[in-house]
């Protein structure tokens, strides 16, 4: 809602030497969100004046028409001579009056304006348009041309209102009476103590017998209609200056006075009003549903087929309007640039039910400033008062004549009343009002308050947001000030905080972003065929999902049992978009449906439900186990001055498996795998003991080219997935200070010799074993293959392992002891010999 602050002057007595910013101040204070203040004119720089044109030469020869101009400006240019003025314009003749910029002015955008030569003549100004002047389009498209009676030479400053500050106010749902200036003007009274001269507090006749005839069939969509009757408008009235800058400024097109009016008024107090050609309405105006499929063209002129839920207003012929929303083309005023313009009008002035108006809105894309007033709640007392104020501008701007009839059907109802305890704003904010502070905010607000300690509230027409208590207590706070509200922090009790889960999950993505991974949340939602690219079993688990009765996306219509399918398209993305070096994160739920299909139970809203219902409700739900997941691609190390870099593999993706079930406190087994998207030779199994029994948890390694090629990623892409619930029931994330001996290190090297296919895990789990409670270290460092010195089929595995003792320094035959112990329990187990 725009809002000149020369307009918001005449219902508010504002200080002389407050500006918009001050204006802006006071408002959020109250509780409006003000956005900006726009400084109209700000820029603008005279002389600027109206002038008379005197005589018009078309000069010939130039690619567009171009006209060389005297015009008389009076005494402005300081000599009482015509100005000549070079202008293409075509929209004016001899003897209209014009706006001239003089020489020496500067015009809106820093424009200054000085006597130039162009095609051939000497300009020594300008003839301006709106657009120029900063005002807007006023409809002509053209210069400005000024009523006839508009002195020559006054300051077209004043005279167009220029200068001014627009606040522009960004208005919530439900305040919909602060789409109005009389809204505003209200809230400004209160934040400055000043009394409100109300503009729709106006003498309205009674209804009576001789008024224009409607029948209002669907009083619950209409509850009230105000309709009133001007006859001998003058087709050529037009709107004058100051309404048609009022609308300009508050963001409205002037189109022609009838029109222009209507939408002055709503501007005004709020609300919406169609003035219809009363020559070309037939009949009784109807108010009722529409006719399944009847149509109408709207003044958009678009032919618009009608639902049975929209309301319109009608004639005998059908449809004229659509209600609160838009008038229809077959009873529009005529403007007065045509042969035969509008002479009589009615004026409609109804309140409309918001639900139906802001669903025919949307059902027709359809919104106008009607019914963004209608959607958010119009004063219904407020329609007989502006269908008066409308009448009573167009008898005085167009010399019609107000016919005596009045037609008022109203729906009866009664005013809302609500019954508050006198300190219940108090209990809100925290804060001791007491009752008179309270009682006074309410009836500036417009509420007539009865009562001592238990206050009887009857609301105002114009504020249908306020329902119950607590919105009392609202309009008590926000205009004694949120800001001076105290400061109070929370004091949660004792032993609260984070939940052991949130705690894992918290250090497990820490983890991994300190390893160089980056978090990538994703949707939780799959299509079903994702699972046909993972290169899943038919009967895997996994192909198990929850399906959405109401998916937001028709291709996904399934919840996830897996996050690498949104990881892998978040990978595809990036690369696809230059990022070739990737590597991605996520923690997030799984869900995997229940073998027994339960109904969800409605909770109670009247109180809390108890444990047992809350434990039914869960029982209903699919089970959501936490996962962890990573995927790489490109390299993982940068080449550069310090070496030559290194390509991501299925080892950082083990290694990120491992790095996860370290900050959970698991002791993690890791051995060959074979599972779905995974490569089959290069595929490692998570597994860890779960009550005696060995539980898969996971899977790493470097995904199958199938898969790859499926999904578009890059070659050779490596993934990992855990579950993060099963590490956390396993786990011990006690936090174990690190044992520090001052003993030295002894270094054991061994090269075995096994068959390819056995696994490097079983060796070293073999060597762990063996080597017994001096081993403080293992680390594998070589690979070696070599038909010719090994033997077909087989492969030499590298250890370093270290030994140390927490007591005392290891002699040479106790680390040697300790390494031919552990070379012989592999030996025992995976047939591994010394190499040499």
């Amino acid at each position: 809602m725009r809002v000149p602050l020369s307009w918001l002057r005449e219902y508010v007595d504002l200080p002389a030497t407050e500006t918009g910013r001050d204006v802006q101040a006071k408002l959020v204070s109250a509780g409006l969100e003000v956005e900006t203040v726009e400084h109209l004119g700000a820029d603008l720089k005279g002389p600027l004046v109206v002038g008379q044109v005197l005589t018009i030469e078309e000069l010939e020869g130039f690619k567009k028409p171009i006209r060389f101009c005297t015009v008389d400006v009076g005494r402005a240019n300081g000599t009482g001579e015509p100005q000549e003025i070079v202008c293409g314009a075509r929209n004016f003749q001899v003897g209209d009056k014009v706006v001239v910029v003089l020489p020496g002015a500067t015009l809106p955008g820093g424009f200054s304006i000085a006597a130039r030569k162009t095609y051939g003549k000497t300009s020594h100004g300008m003839i301006c348009s709106g657009d120029e002047l900063g005002m807007g389009d006023d409809g002509s498209h053209g210069i400005i041309v000024l009523p006839p009676e508009t002195e020559v030479g006054k300051d077209a400053i004043e005279l167009l209102e220029l200068v001014d500050e627009v606040l522009d106010i960004a208005v919530t749902a439900n305040r919909g009476d602060c789409l109005s200036i009389r809204g505003v003007a209200r809230e400004a009274a209160i934040a400055y103590g000043l009394p409100l001269r109300d503009p729709a507090l106006l003498d309205v006749p009674g209804p009576n017998a001789f008024g224009y005839p409607v029948q209002v069939s669907d009083p619950l969509g209409c509850d009230r209609f105000t309709a009133r009757t001007v006859t001998g408008l003058s087709p050529e009235a037009r709107s004058p200056l100051w309404l048609q800058r009022r609308l300009q400024k508050v963001g409205m097109r002037p189109i022609s006075l009838a029109v222009d009016v209507t939408n002055y008024v709503m501007m005004e107090l709020g609300q919406p009003l169609h003035a219809y050609d009363r020559s070309l309405v037939q009949g009784t105006i109807g108010v009722r549903r529409a006719a399944e499929g009847e149509q109408i063209v709207t003044l958009d002129g678009v032919e618009r087929k009608l639902h049975a839920e929209d309301l319109v207003i009608t004639d005998e012929r059908g449809p004229i309007s659509l209600a609160g929303v838009m008038g229809g083309a077959n009873t529009e005023i005529a403007d007065h640039a045509e042969t035969e313009g509008t002479t009589d009008v009615v004026i409609e002035a109804a309140h409309f039910d918001a639900v139906s108006i802001a669903r025919t809105a949307r059902r027709h894309k359809l919104s106008s400033e009607a019914s963004r007033r209608f959607e958010r709640g119009v004063d219904p007392q407020a329609a007989a008062a502006a269908a008066q104020r409308t009448v009573d501008l167009l008898v005085l701007l167009a010399g019609g004549t107000a016919e005596a009839g009045v037609t008022e059907v109203v729906a009866p109802s009664a005013p809302h009343t609500i019954s508050v305890p006198a300190d219940h704003p108090d209990k809100v904010a925290g804060v001791s009002y007491g009752r008179e502070t309270v009682v006074r905010r309410l009836q500036e607000v417009g509420c007539d308050v009865y009562g001592q300690d238990e206050l009887i509230v009857t609301v105002p027409s114009w504020r249908p947001d306020l329902q119950e208590i607590n919105d009392l207590a609202e309009e008590v706070i926000r205009l004694e000030g949120y800001e001076n509200l105290p400061s109070t922090l929370p004091r949660p009790p004792a032993g609260r905080g984070l939940t052991h889960r949130q705690r894992l999950h918290r250090r497990a993505g820490r983890a991994l972003a300190g390893a160089g991974y980056v978090e990538a949340p994703n949707y939780p939602f799959v299509a079903e065929q994702v699972f046909d690219q993972l290169g899943l079993e038919a009967d895997d688990p996994a192909r198990r999902v929850v399906r959405l009765t109401n998916p937001l996306n028709d291709e996904e219509p399934a919840l996830r049992t897996s996050l690498l399918p949104g990881l892998l398209g978040a990978l595809r993305r990036n690369d696809g978009r230059g990022s070739h070096d990737l590597a991605l994160f996520e923690t997030g739920l799984v869900f995997l449906p229940r073998s027994e299909q339960r109904v969800a139970a409605v909770l109670p809203v009247d109180r809390r439900p108890t444990d047992a219902e809350i434990a039914e409700l869960d029982a209903a739900l699919p089970e959501q186990p936490r996962h962890v997941a990573v995927v790489l691609a490109g390299a993982r190390e940068q080449a550069g001055w310090w070496g030559k870099g290194r390509p991501a593999d299925w080892a950082d993706a083990v290694e990120a498996g491992r790095l996860v079930a370290r900050e959970a406190g698991a002791e993690l087994v890791v051995r060959g795998g074979q599972y779905g998207p995974w490569h089959p030779g290069r595929c490692a199994e998570f597994v860890v003991v779960v009550d005696g029994a060995e539980t898969v948890v996971g899977h790493a390694g470097e995904l199958h080219p199938r898969v790859v090629k499926a999904f578009g990623l890059p070659a050779r892409t490596s993934a990992m997935e855990l579950d993060l619930d099963v590490l956390e029931a396993v786990g011990d994330d006690t936090p174990q200070a690190p044992a520090i001996s001052t003993f030295p290190v002894a270094t054991q090297d061994v090269a075995l010799v096994v068959d390819k296919f056995v696994p490097h895990a079983d060796v070293e789990t073999a060597l762990r074993e063996g080597a017994g409670e001096l081993l403080e270290g293992i680390r594998l460092f070589d690979v070696y293959e070599n038909e010719e010195q090994l033997g077909d089929g087989k492969k030499s595995l590298a250890y370093a392992l270290r030994f140390r003792a927490g007591d005392r320094t290891l002699t040479v035959d106790e680390a040697s002891a300790a390494r031919d112990a552990a070379v012989a329990l592999a030996g025992e187990r995976t047939g591994a010999v010394l190499r040499g």
